[in-house]
């Protein structure tokens, strides 16, 4: 297992797949690197859309660092980060990637 990480993201690399948190930020052309670097299995993005990247972009850092699978964070925990979860997974969908959105305080174990 390798893992390298910058002041913001990280790129778990395992036998199984590979993870990347991209911490709390915005697009950045960085991430179009990772994907060229790796292929990520899942990726954790922000997408409160203030403070952070928002869903439209958040589907564009998943593009950029070639992943299908997102685990959505930092939404929903105050109202100038409250989202529309039901537009955001559709948006997700037909970009034909999933969006995966926990309640707060819960978990759940994903397979790379």
């Amino acid at each position: 297992m390798a893992v390298m990480a910058a002041t913001q993201w990280v790129l778990l690399e395992t036998n199984e797949g590979n993870l990347y948190y991209s911490g709390d930020s915005a697009l950045t052309y960085d991430m179009k690197l990772i994907g060229e670097f790796k292929k990520m299995n899942v990726a954790l993005f922000p997408i409160g859309n203030n403070y952070t990247m928002g869903v439209d972009n958040a589907i564009i850092a998943a593009a950029f660092v070639k992943c299908n699978r997102v685990v959505g964070l930092h939404y929903d925990t105050f109202e100038m980060i409250k989202i529309d979860t039901e537009a955001a997974k559709r948006s997700f969908a037909a970009a034909g990637k999933k969006l995966i959105l926990l309640p707060i305080g819960e978990s759940i174990k994903v397979n790379l």
